[in-house]
C-alpha cells in the first residue's frame, strides 16, 4: 500500500485460491515463434528468454499461447502440449517452469489455447488444405468486407472448418485438462484459458462464429468453458491458479456488452477462476496486435472497470480483473489502480522492449510521472515502415488487416528473439521496414523441424507461389472486366 492507504503497483494481492501475487505487474502472453516448425516443446530459446523476465520481479509471468492441439497451430512455431504425459515429455516444461520462477517470487502461468477456425493452411499443423475444427462452418473472413485482396487472402489461407461433433468437444475438454495437468506436474503455479482473440473458446462464445443449435449453441457458449474449468479444478492441486482471457472488443462490436458482463458474472459465481483478463480482437479485426492506445484502450478500460464492479457484486472474494495494454507511464499504472479499473496490470509489448520494467519502476518510484524512457518507446518504433523498394507492394497488401497486423508482430518477434539470445533489444532497428521484419521472422531455421518438415516446407513454398500468382490473376481480371462478379471469376478460374 502507498502511504495514503491506496494500493500501489508493488502492493501484493491475494487470489481466491489463497495464493498471493507479489505485485500488480503481469507480463502477459505474447506470440513467441521460438518452437520447432510445426510445433514442439519448449527449448533453450524459451528457457533463456523467460529467465530474464524471472529476474525482473514481475508479479506474474505468462507464457505465450501453448496449443492443446498439434493440428491447430497459429503461425507454425507454437509450443504444443504433449499427447502423452511422461517423464521425457514433461522435462522441457519443468525446465521452463524453473526458468520462469528463477530466484524471485514471480508466479509462472501457462496459457492454454486452441486456434479452431483460425488455424491456417500449411503452417497450422495439418496437411495442406485439410480443414480445421470449429463450432460451426464459418471461415475466417467470410463475414468481413475488407476488399477483394483480403477476400482472396482469407480464401487461400483459411479453410471452411468442419463443425465439432459432441464427441470431438469431449476430446477438446480432455485436451485442455491435459494441458493443465502438464502445467501442474511441471511446477507451474497455474494456467490461463485463452477465450479471446477469436480462438476456439472465443468462437463458442461469439454469435458470429457459433451457429449451433445444440447444447453448445452461442446462448450456451460458456458450457464448454465450464466443463473445462470444472475438470481442471477436479484434478489440480487446491492452490493451483486458474484464469481466463475474455474478449471485450468482440462483445462490444456485436452490440452485446451486457452479454459479456453476464458471462463475467457467471464465471465469478462459478468460483472456478482466480482472475479474468480483459482483451479483444480476432483475426478479422486484430486489435490485440495494435499499438494504438486511444479507442482500443478506452474500450478495454471501461469494460474492465465494469467487470470489476460486476464480480464484486456477485460473490465474496471475487476473481481479480487483469487489464492489459495501453500503459505508457508509471502514472497511468497507478491511476488504473486508484480508479478501480483493474486489480492487475498487464504489460505486453513493452515487456519485450524493457524486460526489467519492475526493477526500473522500483528504482524510479519517486518519479511517478516519468515515462518508460529507459528503453526505446513502443510508440517510437514503426515496425510497418515502408522499404522504398517494396512500397508499392506494401500499399496493396496493407489493406488486409491481418497482414498489416502481422508486420508489427514480425518486428516484435525479432526483438524477442534477440532477448532469447541474451542480446540487447536495441540491436534491432526500429525502422528496419516491413519486408525485412517479415523475412527476418520467417526465414529462420531455429530449432529442428519434424521429420516431414522438408516435404511440408516444399508444399508451403508451392502454396505461397500459387497465392501470389492467383492474386495477380484476379487483380488483372478485375481491372479488365470490372463488371464480372468475383465469385463467378473464382469459379471460372
Amino acid at each position: 500500500m502507498s502511504c495514503d492507504g491506496r494500493p500501489s503497483v508493488f502492493s501484493p494481492i491475494m487470489l481466491p485460491c489463497s495464493k498471493a501475487v507479489p505485485n500488480r505487474l503481469v507480463k502477459v502472453a505474447m506470440y513467441e515463434h521460438l518452437a520447432a516448425l510445426w510445433g514442439g516443446p519448449p527449448n533453450s530459446y524459451h528457457f533463456s528468454l523467460y529467465s530474464q523476465w524471472a529476474r525482473a520481479g514481475w508479479g506474474m509471468v505468462m507464457t505465450g499461447n501453448f496449443q492443446v492441439s498439434g493440428e491447430h497451430l497459429t503461425l507454425g512455431r507454437d509450443v504444443v502440449i504433449p499427447r502423452e504425459i511422461t517423464d521425457a515429455t514433461l522435462k522441457p516444461f519443468i525446465q521452463l517452469a524453473d526458468a520462469m520462477h528463477g530466484s524471485e517470487q514471480s508466479l509462472a502461468i501457462m496459457q492454454l489455447s486452441h486456434s479452431g477456425r483460425q488455424s491456417a493452411n500449411i503452417i497450422g499443423g495439418r496437411w495442406p488444405f485439410a480443414p480445421p475444427r470449429a463450432p460451426s462452418p464459418v471461415r475466417v473472413g467470410s463475414a468481413s468486407s475488407s476488399g477483394f485482396l483480403a477476400d482472396v487472402f482469407h480464401w487461400l489461407c483459411f479453410q471452411i472448418p468442419d463443425p465439432l461433433s459432441v464427441m470431438e468437444i469431449d476430446d477438446v475438454v480432455e485436451a485442455f485438462s491435459r494441458g493443465a495437468r502438464v502445467a501442474a506436474q511441471s511446477g507451474f503455479d497455474g494456467i490461463e484459458l485463452h477465450a479471446a482473440h477469436g480462438y476456439l473458446l472465443a468462437q463458442f462464445l461469439s454469435l458470429k462464429t457459433n451457429l449451433r443449435s445444440d447444447e453448445y449453441s452461442a446462448e450456451n457458449g460458456l458450457r464448454i468453458v465450464h466443463r473445462i474449468l470444472s475438470k481442471i479444478r477436479e484434478e489440480a492441486p487446491p492452490r493451483f491458479i486458474v484464469g481466463i482471457k475474455l474478449n471485450a472488443a468482440d462483445y462490444a462490436t456485436s452490440g452485446s456488452e451486457d452479454r459479456a458482463l453476464e458471462h463475467v458474472r457467471e464465471l465469478a459465481a462459478s468460483r472456478l477462476v482466480d482472475f479474468i483478463e480483459i482483451s479483444g480482437g480476432d483475426y478479422e479485426n486484430p486489435e490485440f496486435t495494435s499499438t494504438s492506445t486511444s479507442p482500443r484502450q478506452a474500450l478495454f478500460t471501461r469494460f474492465s472497470r465494469e467487470a470489476l464492479l460486476a464480480v464484486a457484486s456477485t460473490v465474496a472474494n471475487p476473481p481479480l480483473i487483469l487489464l492489459t495494454g495501453g500503459f505508457s507511464s508509471p502514472a497511468q499504472l497507478g491511476t488504473a489502480l486508484d480508479s478501480k479499473h483493474a486489480d492487475l496490470l498487464g504489460i505486453g509489448r513493452f515487456s519485450i522492449i524493457c524486460p526489467d520494467l519492475p526493477l526500473t519502476l522500483r528504482r524510479n518510484v519517486h518519479s511517478p510521472n516519468s515515462q518508460f524512457s529507459s528503453r526505446p518507446s513502443i510508440e517510437s518504433a514503426d515496425p510497418t515502415a515502408l522499404d522504398p523498394a517494396f512500397s508499392w507492394l506494401w500499399k496493396q497488401v496493407r489493406q488486409i488487416k491481418l497482414v498489416g497486423a502481422g508486420a508489427g508482430i514480425a518486428w516484435y518477434t525479432l526483438v524477442l528473439r534477440e532477448l532469447a539470445k541474451q542480446r540487447a533489444t536495441t540491436t534491432i532497428s526500429k525502422d528496419m521496414g516491413v519486408v525485412r521484419a517479415v523475412c527476418g521472422m520467417w526465414l529462420w531455421l531455429g530449432p529442428t523441424a519434424p521429420s516431414n518438415g522438408p516435404i511440408i516446407f516444399a508444399l508451403s513454398l508451392f502454396a505461397v507461389s500459387v497465392a501470389l500468382y492467383w492474386t495477380d490473376v484476379f487483380r488483372m481480371f478485375e481491372q479488365v472486366f470490372p463488371d464480372i462478379s468475383r465469385s463467378g471469376l473464382a469459379m471460372f478460374l
